[in-house]
């Protein structure tokens, strides 16, 4: 710190340089009686002594550790003030508020993870949990097809915020659904029916609420996917023989029931 003489008569403006504070924040704490000038101008202007400025560092390392103008200016001008205690419950809410920032770092490294890979989960926890027809591969397929859209940045929402056992739950109610379209293939439910169209919402509800709002249209453009594709057709023509082809066409017929055609539905 200065000496007294070369810090004595220092203006506002060179008390805001050396401290790093506004002029705005010195005027105020004036105004309010924490932090007042000493001396002034014949032409009125403040000025600020070496125990003023003294003052000033103190206001600033408190004011640095979070204490607000109220409770600085206790500490520094009553002689009761348990200024250790203070610092001690300073001390405390800082540790709160870093434990609070360590959560939220950790939360926005699982959102950056959600966003480029999808699913949070080891190539084994994925098997364990998703079956052996399960290829692992296969959200860094979706990525690559569907990463600059609104409904992969849902997903990767949603994905942040799952663990293994909110994976598991999502995978036990697809295999329940899975088995009763094999079970409805078998038993010749016809698409379009009653019971073929319950399948198909079914599915879009089980869809919406795991990964992304899935619209009727999009959900067209699933089932030629899950046909199509080979991965996805193995996947579901190893629960039934056939069941990819059977699935797409139920699709297909539920959105007709609803004025869609399947032939122009397009992802939206």
């Amino acid at each position: 710190m200065p000496d007294a003489t070369d810090v004595d008569g220092l203006t506002v403006g060179q008390v805001s340089t050396r401290l790093g504070v506004t002029v705005r924040a010195l005027h105020h704490w004036d105004e309010i009686g924490l932090a007042r000038p000493s001396l002034r101008t014949a032409a009125g202007y403040r000025l600020y002594t070496a125990g003023d400025l003294e003052r000033l560092h103190r206001i600033v390392v408190y004011r640095e550790i979070g204490l607000g103008l109220d409770r600085i200016q206790a500490v520094l001008d009553d002689s009761t003030a348990d200024v250790p205690g203070a610092l001690r419950a300073q001390r405390a809410q800082v540790a709160e508020r870093i434990d609070r920032l360590q959560q939220l770092s950790a939360g926005l490294d699982r959102m950056i993870d959600a966003h480029e890979r999808g699913l949070l989960l080891t190539a084994e926890q994925q098997a364990a949990i998703f079956g052996p027809r399960w290829n692992p591969d296969w959200p860094a397929q979706a990525r690559r097809r569907y990463g600059d859209t609104t409904q992969w940045r849902q997903y990767a929402e949603l994905s942040a915020s799952r663990g293994p056992q909110e994976w598991q739950a999502v995978a036990d109610a697809m295999a329940g659904l899975e088995r009763a379209l094999g079970d409805a293939m078998d038993a010749g439910v016809t698409p379009g029916g009653p019971e073929a169209n319950r399948l198909v919402e079914w599915h879009r509800e089980i869809f919406s609420s795991s990964y992304f709002p899935l619209t009727r249209q999009m959900q067209v453009c699933l089932g030629r996917m899950y046909e199509a594709d080979p991965g996805f057709a193995a996947h579901y023509d190893g629960i039934r023989a056939g069941l990819a082809g059977w699935f797409r066409r139920i699709i297909d017929a539920g959105a007709r029931a609803h004025g869609i055609d399947p032939d122009t539905a397009t992802w939206q």
